[in-house]
């Protein structure tokens, strides 16, 4: 009876450890599949093409790429800032009551519904950008070409910031833990020899927990690739490439949302599924970065 246990429990392992590579595999042939007729049809000039004309079956999908990495590099770059300092405010300068209470606050920002963010963006964060951020950053930035044109409120810096705030609390929560998980003892140690506070944050603490920081940016970074109705809700929706973050724009998620149940011929049908696949390999290249990152950094490192 125990041996038939042992059995079953090694069928269990195994087919739980292959099911993942095999559902990765599967969803590869199934996009591969329902892309063919836009592969065949357009080839490598689909990446590159910049019009999207379901009318005269003329799709290209690089606006839709350049969205999506414009907004997801810029809300990496601000969650990111934002994210380690109060993991860092949590973990070195609050104590007792005050970090619990916080650090519920910040895991509930993470269990709210992307729709509801869209909500608040589209209602309040919109708006304000349109009357207030996009004319302060338009009069005293307006020298960069990021900071030109009309303020619509909608566009990539709406889709930007939406995702900034979506991805932050997975970026902090992640980050303060790592920073938790360095030995008290090297703090002691280095503050017994007359470092400062700041100084074993900056020396020891950040340099230790590097490759959990970095695992929590890029995990913070995947949703934003990948998040659908958030930034459906504010970027505009309109499918061209501009140097201005005020300019609508179009994501690679939020197409596939806005214009799935419009498509009503195969190609075009296969052209959303094509930059479904892009969308897929883009992800899976952000995550292969990602654990190269921390390879790199773990060398040499005891964590």
């Amino acid at each position: 009876m125990s041996l038939l246990r042992d059995k079953t429990a090694q069928v269990w392992i195994w087919a739980s450890v292959l099911l993942l590579p095999l559902l990765i595999v599967l969803f590869l042939i199934m996009q591969g599949n329902q892309s063919a007729d836009s592969i065949a049809r357009f080839g490598w000039g689909f990446l590159l093409g910049t019009t999207w004309d379901p009318v005269h079956q003329i799709f290209g999908g690089l606006p839709f790429l350049f969205g999506t990495v414009v907004t997801s590099l810029f809300s990496l770059v601000a969650a990111g800032v934002i994210g380690l300092g109060a993991a860092v405010f949590l973990t070195f300068y609050s104590r007792g009551r005050v970090r619990s209470s916080l650090g519920v606050l910040i895991e509930l920002l993470a269990a709210i519904p992307s729709v509801v963010y869209g909500l608040w963006g589209l209602y309040v964060m919109v708006p304000w950008l349109q009357g207030v951020g996009e004319p302060f950053l338009a009069r005293n930035f307006g020298f960069l070409p990021f900071f030109r044109g009309a303020s619509l409120g909608v566009g990539y810096l709406a889709g930007g910031l939406i995702l900034s705030i979506m991805i932050l609390p997975t970026i902090t929560a992640m980050a303060r833990d790592v920073l938790l998980a360095v030995p008290r003892e090297i703090h002691e140690g280095a503050l017994a020899i007359g470092a400062t506070k700041f100084e074993v944050i900056r020396v020891i603490s950040l340099p230790f927990a590097r490759s959990g920081i970095i695992g929590a940016l890029m995990l913070g970074f995947g949703r934003a690739v990948s998040e659908t109705i958030a930034v459906t809700m504010v970027i505009g929706n309109r499918p061209q490439i501009s140097s201005s973050m005020f300019a609508p724009g179009y994501t690679l998620a939020s197409v596939i949302a806005n214009e799935f149940t419009e498509a009503t011929y195969q190609l075009y049908i296969s052209a959303l599924n094509e930059i479904g696949l892009v969308l897929l390999l883009l992800t899976a290249l952000f995550y292969g970065v990602a654990r190269l990152l921390v390879w790199r950094s773990t060398r040499g490192v005891g964590m």
